[in-house]
């Protein structure tokens, strides 16, 4: 049997090196595409075996992700769409009205084409105020 040795290990790297240079660009990017997903598949059965003994351990304790303060991330989402409105936080209220069309504004974000233009022609701001908004 032939035990590696540091100088064979030197060699190899010779040999590769050599080699590389010889082959074209497509076929070094077809060895990486190769490697890349062989290393993915790896990943993947190395992921699968660890989830594998996760759940035997925790089907031994009789642990569910719920102990262990987990929460899947599609309950969370299915939760928050079932809160009920009262909830959920409400809307902003307006703080400025359009008299002649009843449109309003909060205030927040951009200044809505009435406005704005009501503000090009002179007016203030203070024109606009909702009283119960002040």
């Amino acid at each position: 049997m032939h035990t590696h040795t540091h100088q064979d290990t030197q060699a190899d790297a010779h040999t590769t090196d050599t080699e590389s240079a010889t082959l074209t660009l497509g076929q070094l990017l077809a060895r990486r595409n190769a490697l890349d997903k062989q290393i993915q598949d790896l990943q993947s059965s190395a992921k699968a075996e660890a989830i594998a003994k996760v759940r035997d351990i925790m089907a031994e304790a009789g642990l569910t992700a719920a102990d262990l303060g987990l929460a899947a991330p599609a309950a969370t989402a299915i939760q928050h769409k079932s809160t009920p409105a009262k909830e959920r936080p409400s809307k902003v209220p307006a703080k400025y009205r359009n008299p002649a069309t009843g449109e309003t504004w909060s205030g927040r974000g951009l200044k809505p084409k009435w406005l704005a233009q009501a503000l090009a022609e002179g007016k203030s701001l203070e024109e606009f105020l909702i009283a119960d908004a002040a």
